[in-house]
């Protein structure tokens, strides 16, 4: 790779020479990528952005072709950036998926490299695609930050669609790590505050230009994208300050976080023992002829390890737990026969809404399932190979259609999420009927402490601002918590811990500006920026012709 003498990388000085040759600039792309991990939860230290943003953007700046070579050869250094850099950030933000093959460790134990490795490869995959892009057209001074904002921005937006999606850790989070200033997603989601994210942050190195011809409009330009950061802390200052703190009236939630080890979820013999646990938590402060503590239970994902409708007797028991008028909103496995065909059911992850006469009056299944967690995406091939998902469960579950919104006696009609579904922008709710709240029941015992569920309780977070809905959210191992449409957590459960968790239910607002528009906000700023930084390109090429 050659550093021409103009470079933008040259005027930080020598001692960044050698950031351009080749084994140190993608050593280097790699290690600034795995330090921006930093930025995510549970840590949150996104002022280190400030430092590794810059130094990609100098990275970018040395991956240079020699003249005259041909298109492939000319994007080939800026994707081998881009992918180092986003191979970094996927693995620091991403190695905790590696304790989920521990759960059952002499069937999947060997897999963990793969998941741990190849998993953040191919994710990287997306970053170097948008580096390559963005170096293909790379101007000079600030227009080169705002292209690659761009590139990147649609790359990650890509990346939470393609192939299912996996929007898991999408960059715009590292600038949601507190209230303040979350609330700009409320206008543009998270793929807006993405665009937004790669702008502020590296936005530093205009500060370090030598071109004497860019450096005044690098400077402005500095400027404003700091002014954009200060706008984003104003708004979300002015929207906490006016925030409605109000409560549904009468509706009173108690969220069940049961601590079952994953290892002993699935364990022959322990229905009734599970059952039990579930009983004696829910039942915990109910005295003869006093008001119950709830109205509305939940327990989180799969919470038992049999079919309810196959099992009248826990049915009953259930029944006699919830006091007249109370209603159980649980995780639970679904079953449907496939008629006229002799195979073996449809089995689903499910929702289900239970009264207190026991009956099942409604039933959501999840949607969004996780690849080769809930089922085997290839079965064929990989069945081949000795791969099956990792439930335990012959098959694997099955697909729901669509999103829901459940109607609940006593408490507005609300939208069912299982686990990973609330990790997908834009497909919270169903937008034909907008629910007063969400829940979302999840089981992180998987991933034990580790980031991950701190990581899904974030994200769970910003669909609330989004969506302008609370989120009552009950997980087997924690976080449960409930959530109110500003991101703050009126109440919670930490990780590892076994009770119960009473609060009340924070009120809807209006329908938000994202929750209207969708991502139409989102790519009108990329059409903006881009024309923003192409008129300037475009201006200078005809000055100098």
């Amino acid at each position: 790779m050659v550093l021409r003498s103009n470079s933008p990388i040259a005027p930080a000085g020598g001692r960044l020479r050698w950031l351009a040759s080749g084994w140190s600039r993608l050593a280097t792309a790699f290690g600034a990528g795995a330090l921006s991990a930093l930025a995510l939860p549970p840590l949150g230290w996104f002022p280190v952005l400030w430092l590794t943003l810059p130094v990609f953007v100098w990275l970018l700046d040395g991956a240079t072709s020699p003249p005259g070579a041909s298109l492939l050869a000319r994007a080939r250094p800026g994707f081998v950036t881009g992918w180092s850099f986003g191979f970094g950030y996927f693995v620091g933000g991403l190695w905790w998926i590696g304790a989920a093959f521990l759960v059952d460790a002499a069937e999947f134990a060997w897999l963990m490299p793969l998941a741990v490795l190849a998993l953040p490869a191919g994710l990287a995959l997306f970053w170097g695609a948008g580096a390559a892009v963005a170096r293909l057209y790379w101007p000079p001074g600030w227009r080169r930050v705002v292209l690659l904002a761009v590139w990147l921005s649609l790359a990650e937006y890509l990346r939470g669609h393609l192939l299912t999606g996996f929007p898991w850790n999408a960059f715009g989070y590292t600038l949601m790590p507190v209230p303040l200033m979350m609330q700009v997603a409320s206008l543009v989601g998270v793929w807006g505050v993405t665009l937004l994210a790669f702008l502020v942050f590296a936005a530093p190195v205009l500060l370090f230009g030598r071109d004497g011809g860019e450096r005044t409009a690098d400077r402005w330009a500095f400027v404003v994208l700091a002014a954009l950061f200060v706008a984003d802390l104003g708004y979300g200052a002015w929207r906490l300050a006016s925030a409605d703190a109000t409560m549904v009236p009468g509706v009173r939630l108690r969220l069940v976080q049961p601590m079952i080890a994953q290892d002993e979820k699935w364990a022959s013999g322990r229905d009734d023992e599970i059952l039990g646990r579930y009983l004696s938590l829910s039942a915990k402060g109910m005295q003869d002829g006093q008001p119950p503590p709830f109205t509305h239970l939940i327990w989180p994902e799969t919470a038992f390890p049999f079919l309810l409708a196959e099992k009248p007797n826990a049915l009953a028991t259930i029944g006699a737990l919830l006091p007249e008028g109370t209603t159980l909103i649980t995780g639970a496995a679904r079953a449907e026969a496939v008629l006229g065909e002799e195979v073996e059911p449809r089995v689903f992850n499910s929702l289900q809404v239970i009264d207190s006469a026991g009956v099942i009056r409604d039933s959501y299944d999840k949607v969004h399932l996780v690849p080769f967690g809930e089922y085997l995406p290839f079965e064929g091939l990989f069945r081949r190979i000795g791969l099956r998902q990792m439930v335990a469960l012959p098959g694997g579950f099955d697909a729901g259609s669509r999103a829901a919104t459940i109607a609940v006696p006593g408490a507005p009609a609300f939208g069912p999420l299982i686990c990973y579904e609330i990790i997908f922008p834009g497909a919270a709710i169903d937008p034909q009927n907008r629910p007063g709240w969400l829940v979302n029941v999840t089981n992180d015992a998987w991933f034990g402490d580790t980031p991950g569920p701190w990581q899904h309780l974030h994200q769970a977070t910003i669909r609330a601002v989004e969506e302008g809905l609370p989120v009552a959210r009950a997980a087997n191992s924690g976080i449960s918590a409930v959530i109110n449409p500003y991101g703050n957590l009126i109440a919670d459960l930490g990780i590892g811990s076994f009770g119960v968790l009473d609060a009340p239910l924070p009120s809807a607002l209006p329908a938000t500006i994202y929750s209207t528009y969708r991502d139409h906000l989102y790519f009108a700023l990329i059409i903006l920026a881009w024309v923003v930084s192409s008129t300037g390109r475009f201006t200078r090429t005809k000055q100098r012709n």
